[in-house]
């Protein structure tokens, strides 16, 4: 079968394989409400779909996965990712930032406007849409929720949300103003639509270099207080209220702002939210060797945040991971920490890391976090297990311990804080659109 996704940069032999026949071998079903589910299992993909699911399976002319305690699920979603395409291609494109979510289990992902130009219109949304179409991943654009996003009036909502824009957001640079943030929630009601909110009041937190702290003190570093997190949620968990409107607060990092949205939960407004395996991961205390790859907004916090943060996963406050894959060059890291960009790519390290760092998640929790919660979130399709539709999976080692190293990057930049770390869950390949990629 012809090579239809990759381009000039990709070798077909070295990223993708295609087979109309797929055989994994002795992988326990992670699907609720299947009678397969927690079953070790034989399981075949022919065409796409899966024709047969059964203790044991011979078949000929197959291409086979195996692994260690291997386990499948239906394919994993990431809400916030940066695909710099188009404007910044030589950080990432479509095509180099689909195959890193790919090895990184992911066959679906809402990517943030802040591209050049930003995605605020129809067209641009088009775009994104046509060129991922034929890949193995479903890349979802976020629609601006302000023109060009300045934070002065309203985008085009509506015709992006027929183009298919996801959810509306201004990504990494949030919406500052009130009264604009009440017009898109007032808007996207009339079409159950979702506003996604990054919270960075940038009035507090300008000069801001990390958590603002012991540790900033002692580095000599600007700080960035908790306050303007925890003001923005504060301020848009009551616009929400006012509305009736859906809102997903992301990147949430402080366990005051964490409190405030179960809270608002608790109280029936419409509020869900996402954290980065990175706020679970690191605290500020890693940065006093200034590492750049570490600059991040929201910025890295306490250890009593992270404490904090880690329960809310656990006890199911949080709704979801968003990866906040922000690709950098090399110019914009190696350099000191003062003029540095915020990022660090985080498709291929997601799960691993939360491995790692959360062990007392229940792997069905973590599963049921990265697939049916945000499809549910964004009115998205949940894919059925075994029910002869064309399939998505992700099929992985949940117990794996590995070495993260650059080459396991297929992100075309490099800027990961993981390199070198040892993770938790390693993903072996994912198939969707008829196509599987191995990791």
């Amino acid at each position: 079968m012809p090579c239809t996704f990759l381009d000039k940069h990709y070798s077909y032999s070295q990223v993708l394989f295609y087979s109309m026949q797929i055989l994994i071998k002795k992988a326990v079903v992670i699907a609720p409400n299947d009678p397969f589910s927690g079953q070790p299992m034989d399981i075949l993909v022919a065409d796409g779909r899966v024709s047969k699911v059964a203790a044991e399976i011979k078949a000929d002319n197959v291409t086979i996965i195996t692994g260690n305690n291997l386990h499948v699920s239906m394919g994993w979603m990431d809400v916030f990712a940066h695909f710099c395409d188009p404007g910044q291609e030589h950080k990432e494109d479509l095509q180099t930032g689909s195959l890193a979510a790919a090895r990184g289990g992911f066959t679906t992902v809402m990517i943030v406007p802040n591209t050049q130009p930003a995605l605020h219109t129809k067209p641009q949304i088009s775009y994104v849409l046509s060129n991922t179409s034929r890949g193995p991943v479903q890349v979802l654009p976020i629609g601006a929720i302000t023109k060009n996003l300045e934070g002065t009036s309203l985008a085009e909502m509506y015709e992006m949300q027929e183009a298919g824009a996801a959810a509306f957001s201004d990504g990494i640079k949030p919406v500052q103003s009130p009264g604009l943030l009440l017009k898109a929630l007032q808007y996207v009601k009339a079409f159950d639509g979702t506003i996604i909110q990054l919270p960075d009041d940038q009035s507090i937190s300008a000069h801001g270099l990390m958590h603002e702290g012991i540790h900033s003190t002692q580095l000599g570093m600007p700080g960035k207080p908790a306050l303007a997190e925890e003001l923005i949620i504060q301020r848009d968990l009551e616009l929400a209220r006012y509305t009736g409107s859906k809102l997903h607060i992301t990147g949430v990092s402080t366990a005051k702002g964490i409190a405030l949205i179960a809270q608002a939960k608790e109280e029936g407004i419409k509020v869900t939210c996402s954290v980065t395996p990175y706020h679970l991961s690191f605290t500020d205390a890693d940065l006093r060797n200034y590492d750049t790859h570490l600059k991040v907004n929201p910025p890295l916090r306490s250890e009593e945040d992270v404490a904090a943060l880690k329960e809310a996963v656990v006890n199911g406050v949080v709704d979801c991971f968003a990866t906040h894959h922000q690709p950098q060059d090399w110019d914009a890291k190696q350099l000191e920490f003062e003029y540095a960009k915020n990022g660090m790519i985080g498709l291929e390290t997601c799960f691993g890391a939360i491995r790692r760092h959360i062990p007392q998640l229940p792997l069905p929790q973590l599963i049921q976090m990265l697939t049916i919660n945000p499809r549910r979130i964004f009115n998205l399709p949940i894919p059925e297990f075994n029910k002869g539709e064309l399939e998505n999976l992700t099929v992985f080692e949940p117990d794996t311990n590995w070495t993260f190293t650059s080459a396991d990057i297929a992100s075309r930049s490099k800027n990961s804080p993981y390199i070198g770390a040892e993770l938790t869950g390693k993903v072996k390949a994912v198939i969707n659109n008829n196509q599987v990629l191995f990791s």
